[in-house]
């Protein structure tokens, strides 16, 4: 294994402020890293998009990305990972890239009622990626799903405990509970910053899956591998590229990870962005 510091930064991306439920998780893993992180908040939510538009916009924010230096790519959206995480490896063969995988398996291995309920976005369930998880791990298990249309808007929005929320969250996880579900499964990166009220929801005894410790663990994993990891202790930058209204994401930064970073605004023209 390589000693060298690699001191390039770790690219991040999602359809808005989705991924910086992932980001926290690597940055705890990971504390000597710097991170680019993208939210491409013009085009939230990618989860009703179709497939192919979702699959562009992934390769240019992979590209812009890229060419700000990132040596690794961690595609923060499961939507995205859905639609573009076989083709990005394909066209970027050389960048080794994480993406997100609803996390069927650890539920399937320890549910105890055999119900589990996943939360996610239309494309996800349409994808091949989720089809394959299902086939590989849910064999002897009753999966539940639901879109929670609205979901994503709100945590936008910051409405992580509003009412509108709640009745999202209640809507879709109630006839889950009556069901005998013992697990939800959260597969959509935005659903994280909403925990505390899915638990509220559903009480003590059911099990809510957060996927990116285990994104966090395999950043580390590829890092390790390729020689890639940054060491030593320094400071600790984070750069952030909104195609959305810079004030605006600085807010949610603030409220959803506790962080602050430089923020700068983004325009797509045609399929290549450019910074403002």
């Amino acid at each position: 294994m390589s000693n060298h510091k690699d001191l390039r930064p770790l690219g991040v991306f999602d359809s808005g402020v989705g991924g910086l439920s992932v980001l926290r998780a690597i940055r705890q893993q990971l504390p000597s890293e710097t991170f680019l992180y993208f939210g491409d908040q013009v085009h939230v939510p990618y989860g009703p998009r179709p497939l192919e538009e979702v699959k562009n916009f992934s390769e240019a924010i992979t590209r812009f990305l890229l060419g700000l230096g990132a040596k690794l790519i961690v595609v923060a959206c499961n939507t995205a990972s859905a639609a573009a995480l076989h083709s990005l490896r394909q066209i970027f063969p050389t960048v080794p890239f994480v993406g997100m995988e609803p996390a069927i398996k650890p539920a399937a291995e320890n549910t105890h009622t055999g119900v589990v309920g996943v939360l996610a976005t239309p494309a996800t369930f349409q994808g091949a990626l989720y089809a394959s998880v299902v086939e590989r791990f849910a064999g002897d298990v009753t999966l539940l799903q639901n879109t929670c249309p609205g979901l994503v808007q709100q945590i936008e929005q910051g409405g992580l405990d509003g009412s509108e929320t709640r009745a999202i969250l209640e809507s879709a996880l109630h006839p889950m509970l009556d069901k005998g579900i013992d697990t939800v499964v959260l597969g959509c990166t935005h659903y994280p910053f909403v925990i505390p009220l899915i638990q509220e929801i559903v009480g003590p005894d059911v099990r809510v899956i957060d996927p990116a410790p285990a994104v966090a663990r395999q950043v580390s994993r590829l890092l390790d591998s390729s020689g890639k990891r940054a060491t030593g202790s320094r400071f600790k930058t984070m750069r952030f590229f909104t195609s959305g209204e810079a004030t605006r994401f600085e807010v949610l930064l603030s409220r959803l990870i506790g962080e602050t970073g430089e923020t700068r605004e983004v325009f797509w023209e045609e399929s290549e962005i450019h910074i403002k």
